[in-house]
């Protein structure tokens, strides 16, 4: 790709337990934007820091909750950057190895685009063949920070409107 041409949108899927950070979290957050922060994986690092982009589509998951489903979307609004919860010492995220000069963790901001009318429910997503590939769906995944093929995408927005 030359530097003149856009990628493709990308789009992906961010785990968080509803009593840690929910999506009414993060539409009542300041300009409802939030640093997606505190990931200490180095595979969902490795997506937050080298995958995602600007403007590219974020489903919000609700984990350990009842039911577990997709139950908002937003959008990715900054460019990767050094999570700052690695170098503060009271912070559950430090990581004493972290250096400004060489940071281990990376954040991304994204912005609240809107609250599902309907949740989507991991249980129906795994009784459709459009989303069998999802790692959300894939027993033992865990990965808090997951790719989202474009036919799921539009099919989860789809489900999400009744």
């Amino acid at each position: 790709m030359s530097p003149t041409q856009t990628r493709p949108r990308q789009y992906w899927l961010l785990k968080t337990e509803p009593q840690t950070f929910s999506i009414d979290d993060l539409r009542r957050a300041p300009k409802q934007t939030t640093p997606w922060d505190g990931v200490r994986n180095y595979q969902a690092r490795n997506i937050l820091r080298d995958a995602m982009a600007v403007g590219d589509g974020v489903l919000i998951y609700h984990s350990c909750a009842k039911p577990l489903a997709i139950v908002g979307r937003a959008e990715v609004t900054s460019d990767s950057y050094p999570d700052p919860s690695q170098f503060d010492p009271q912070n559950p995220y430090f990581d004493g190895a972290a250096t400004a000069q060489n940071p281990r963790w990376f954040a991304r901001d994204i912005t609240f685009v809107e609250a599902f009318k309907r949740p989507v429910l991991r249980d129906v997503l795994a009784h459709l063949p459009q989303c069998a590939d999802l790692p959300l769906l894939r027993r033992g995944s865990r990965l808090s920070v997951q790719p989202v093929a474009h036919a799921a995408w539009g099919l989860i927005l789809a489900l999400s409107e009744g």
